[in-house]
This record gives C-alpha cells, structure tokens and sequence, in this order.
C-alpha cells in the first residue's frame, strides 16, 4: 500500500506543508538554548497550539516538534537518554491533533542533524549516526507519525545514514537539505548532487528538496536544479520568509504573507509538488500560500529573473551549478515589511 502521502499527492497534486517550528514557539515564551522538545512535555498545550495554527491556516502536512530529538543535541540538556521518549511524545500530541481535523493532515516526524560532524572529518561514525536517527524515527512511528521528515541536513553522509536509519525503522520518509552556502549547502552538496544522492540510495525518500538556507528565491533557483536533472522523485520546497533581520534585539523575517503567497504559486510552476515555509513563516502567510495554490492555476516555470523580480534578489550569482543566476539585486517593494 502506497503510504499516506503518495496517495494524498495522487488525489490532490500538490500539498501545503507547514511553516516555521522555533519562530512560532520563540513568540510563545521559549528562551534561545532551550530545547524545544523539552515542551512537548512541559508545554504541551503550546504544541498543540503550534500544530493546530499550522492545520487551521489550510496545512496538508505538519512537522512535530522534535527536529533536536536525537541523542547528540539532547544530551546538551541532559536528556540524551530521552530521544525516543520526546519524539514519540511528539507524535503523540501531532496525530491527536490531525485526528481532529476534520480532514486528512499529514503527521511529519521531523528530524533534523544529529549537530556532530561525521566520520572522517569529524568523529561520529555512520553506525553511531544510523543508530541516533533509528530511535528517534521508531520513536516518532511509536508515536504515529505517518511519515518521518529529514531536514536541514548537509552533508551526504548524514543523509544516508538517516535513509539508513528510516530503513531500520520501517518507515516511509521525505528528506530535504539546506542550501545556505552560495547555492550549496555548507559541506558543498549542490542541487545536482542531491538529486544524484537521493536516485542511488537504497531506501530512497518519497519526496526529497531543500528548506530552510537563505531567502525564497535561492530556494526556488534551487528547487528548479532538482527539476532540470529529471529525477522522477516528488520535489520539496519549504523557504524562508524572506531575510532575517536584526530588529529592537529581535531577529524578524521581512517576508509578508504577500510574498509567500507568491513564493508558494513560483514553487508550483518550477515543479515544487510539496510547499510549505520554514522560519519566519507564521498561519497569516500559510492562510495566503494555501489561497495561492488554491486558486491559481499552474503556469510555465518562471525565469530567474522572473523569480528575482517577485521574490527579491539572490544570496550569490551562482548555485554551484551553472552560474546563470541574473545579476540584479533590487528587491520589489512587496517583498519587505517592517516586522515578522
């Protein structure tokens, strides 16, 4: 049986994921070094709150609070023995608010970089790696999640090692990486080399793509190096809104929900089949990404300079690839606000 999110995509084409986790908990009184998942015990009313603003803006899919619930980041908070506990907690308070939707939402177990550098330029080896990622997905599974959910990864050999790991927990996955250096992620990976990484995989992901980095329209120059190498696999595109900003002792994100309404149509028309947003992003700019998918029918994908002139300009000339990125750096008046 194909697994839940397949068969969503086969019914309705494209689907709205959610937005940001720490944005959206940091406004509800979580302090900078806490873990987050230590609320999904001690706050899990905030959880609840985090989920619901996600699925009442119109979210297909939502990620559980659990992207640091591995044994490495944990550990930091003297709870490295919990990473199993905190993740199936997390799922557990994900699927009993997607049983009461009304509709059918999708329960991500997210999973984010264990935080440590990988054999041999660092010290933790692929069986530690695998083992870490194994707990966390049989925790999120435990829990019922309905699919585990990769993200921010950049470094190949973390990436198999969660594959690895997924495999180990009997679970179907989606797995994206964060393209924030230049158009490559920090340890270098283009676009094409994802999309190469993820075609030889022995568990391959449903759905694999890019979130977080830098703003939305390096996101979508990288999102369409996903499309132009063929691959057959389902596309993520999860940005950021806009540009963080430095404001009254704060970081803001200058990306209105006018902006990640077209944000969500570009990622549409460049073969993006999953949207979502990542930080900064909040209900108000899900509410007009879903009316943007909604309402708007697909179009041709758009140039870079299309995307340059309705999201604002790109991070570097270059995405690693092909070095076609347009050289004008003026950002339309639409795309900034004053605050987040």
């Amino acid at each position: 049986m194909a697994d839940l999110l397949t068969r969503m995509l086969a019914e309705k084409g494209t689907l709205l994921a959610d937005g940001a986790t720490g944005t959206n908990l940091f406004n509800m009184g979580l302090m900078s070094g806490d873990a987050p998942e230590l609320w999904n015990e001690t706050h899990p009313q905030n959880i609840v709150k985090l989920y619901k603003g996600a699925v009442d803006a119109g979210s297909d899919i939502f990620l559980t609070n659990s992207f640091g619930a591995n044994a490495s980041r944990l550990k930091l908070h003297d709870a490295g023995h919990r990473a199993f506990e905190l993740s199936r907690i997390a799922a557990e308070i994900g699927r009993n608010v997607a049983d009461q939707a009304g509709r059918t939402v999708i329960v991500a177990g997210s999973v984010g970089p264990t935080g440590d550098i990988m054999e041999p330029v660092g010290t933790l080896s692929h069986a530690d790696a695998v083992e870490m990622f194994h707990e966390t997905a049989a925790g999120l599974k435990e829990g019922g999640a309905d699919i585990g959910w990769l993200e921010t990864i950049s470094a190949a050999e973390e990436y198999r090692a969660a594959a690895e790991g997924f495999a180990l927990a009997d679970m179907p996955w989606a797995g994206t990486m964060s393209f924030d250096t230049a158009g490559r992620t920090m340890m270098g990976i283009t676009s094409t080399d994802m999309a190469t990484l993820v075609a030889n995989l022995p568990n391959p992901p449903v759905a694999f793509g890019a979130n977080c980095g830098t703003g939305a329209s390096d996101l979508l120059r990288t999102v369409q190096g996903f499309v132009a190498t063929g691959t057959k696999i389902l596309v993520v595109a999860k940005g950021n809104a806009g540009v963080p900003k430095y404001h009254d002792g704060h970081i803001h994100y200058d990306g209105t929900p006018e902006l990640m309404a077209d944000y969500a149509a570009l990622a549409h028309n460049s073969g993006a089949r999953i949207i979502g947003g990542c930080c900064g992003t909040m209900p108000a700019h899900l509410r007009l990404m879903r009316e943007a998918l909604d309402t708007q029918p697909k179009q041709a994908p758009p140039t870079l300079d299309a995307i340059v002139a309705a999201l604002g300009p790109f991070s570097s000339d270059s995405d690693g690839t092909d070095g076609n990125a347009p050289k004008s750096t003026r950002r339309s008046r639409r795309s900034r606000s004053r605050s987040a």
